[in-house]
């Protein structure tokens, strides 16, 4: 049995394919054969060409566009209800200034307001229930101008300063 083993052995030795060629004869085999490289189609379906507007959008709703539509004659008012800003709900004289920063671009001055909360205020800002317009910051305080209409429906303005408070 051992014979036949080594018998069997043998001859898959003998059978071993040969080496591959050396690279010199590849490289003249590829000079004689000038290859094409040419992709085939994988298959014949054609296709028909692409539509430009294949989806219709007219009955769509624009998602840009404001849910609410503003009246010109309202947007020029500022509403002094539930669209007025934080500090439009205090009155002038509610307001304490902390401090001033001076600046050549232009002095600054922190306030704040009754219930704690602080703002930066500059030169043309408006502040108060009747908007009144910051018309000077200099070091010892603020300058608002108020306008409004008296009992007599004319137009009247008011400069109220607020103080810096100094610490004794």
């Amino acid at each position: 049995m051992a014979l036949v083993l080594s018998i069997v052995g043998c001859d898959k030795l003998k059978n071993t394919p040969a080496p591959p060629p050396p690279a010199k004869q590849a490289a003249k085999n590829a000079l004689q054969k000038p290859a094409t490289l040419v992709q085939q189609p994988l298959s014949s379906v054609k296709l028909p060409p692409a539509q430009t507007n294949q989806f219709d959008f007219s009955a769509k709703k624009d998602p840009f566009k404001p849910y609410i539509v503003l009246d010109k004659a309202a947007s020029g008012k500022k509403q002094a209800g539930k669209d007025a800003l934080p500090i439009h709900s205090f009155d002038v004289s509610q307001f304490r200034l902390v401090g001033v920063v001076a600046d050549p671009r232009g002095n600054k001055a922190m306030v704040v307001d009754p219930q704690g909360k602080a703002y930066v205020l500059r030169l043309g800002m408006t502040i108060g229930k009747n908007e009144g317009k910051i018309s000077q910051i200099t070091t010892s305080g603020v300058d608002v101008v108020e306008q409004f209409r008296d009992d007599n429906n004319k137009v009247r303005k008011e400069t109220i300063r607020i103080p810096l408070l100094r610490k004794p």
